[in-house]
């Protein structure tokens, strides 16, 4: 290769600030989900002094990633590391109620503990809950890796901006998209390839609400693809696979894919 060009590519990686990296937020995301979990435990902690030094280490873990920019000041003048494990029962109790309708919510699920060990709806829901928190902390860039690496395991895809109620049950998975500003109320399901997605793609649309609403006791089939921030579908409706809805439609309402057959 030109040396020129070797130099110009060194000279990115002499300024570049450095920040964490992907393997250390996965694993950062693994660890805690096998502090919570045991099935999830790299290792077996077999005594309280042995658990309450992996907590130590897996919070010291959060605060050493928190101190790289761009949130270094932010940790030091907010203390993002406590606070967020402060939040960690809360997420945990919604975390118990995703469980409990992905079990309730499909039938070849024979244990809630088969649901954690084996389920890549509540692995996804589970890395936008916490990225969420620390998204609503302010944390940069974090969030988004750990989302990301719950992607890149699951095919989920969930910006930790979006706005998740309780009792969310992703059946299947994978090829779901949900965007940054997308609502998404209460007992909601959705099964593999669901897009929540905006209309627009223009920067300039960046602080406008540009995903859809989906309120309380909705289930979205396989397939569809729901567009548009003024887009609302209203609780206890139906959308059936493949639809492509960008108009809201009212709460009970049941929309389907029609096709026509042709005779020849």
């Amino acid at each position: 290769m030109d040396s020129d060009f070797l130099q110009k590519i060194y000279a990115r990686h002499w300024a570049y600030e450095k920040i964490p990296t992907a393997d250390e937020v996965g694993d950062f995301f693994t660890n805690l989900m096998g502090t919570l979990y045991p099935e999830f435990a790299r290792k077996n902690l077999t005594s309280r002094k042995e658990f309450d030094w992996h907590v130590a280490d897996l919070q010291q873990d959060l605060h050493r990633m928190l101190c790289f920019p761009p949130n270094t000041e932010l940790e030091k003048e907010q203390n993002l590391s406590a606070r967020f494990w402060e939040s960690i029962p809360k997420v945990y109790a919604q975390l118990q109620e995703d469980i409990d309708a992905i079990e309730a919510g499909d039938p070849a699920a024979d244990s809630r503990s088969e649901v954690i060990r084996s389920y890549p709806g509540f692995v996804a829901v589970a890395a936008y809950r916490f990225a969420n928190v620390l998204h609503k902390l302010g944390v940069k860039i974090i969030p988004r890796m750990i989302t990301e690496f719950a992607h890149s395991k699951t095919g989920v895809d969930i910006h930790p901006g979006a706005t998740i109620g309780s009792h969310f049950c992703i059946d299947h998975g994978t090829g779901i998209v949900i965007g940054e500003t997308t609502h998404i109320g209460n007992h909601v399901k959705l099964y593999q390839g669901v897009t929540l997605g905006a209309l627009s793609v223009n920067k300039e649309d960046a602080s406008l609400k540009r995903h859809p609403t989906i309120e309380d006791h909705v289930v979205i089939y396989a397939g569809a693809s729901i567009l548009g921030g003024q887009t609302l579908v209203g609780h206890h409706s139906i959308v059936g696979g493949n639809v492509w809805l960008t108009r809201s439609v009212p709460p009970h309402s049941k929309n389907y894919y029609r096709s026509e057959a042709e005779n020849g």
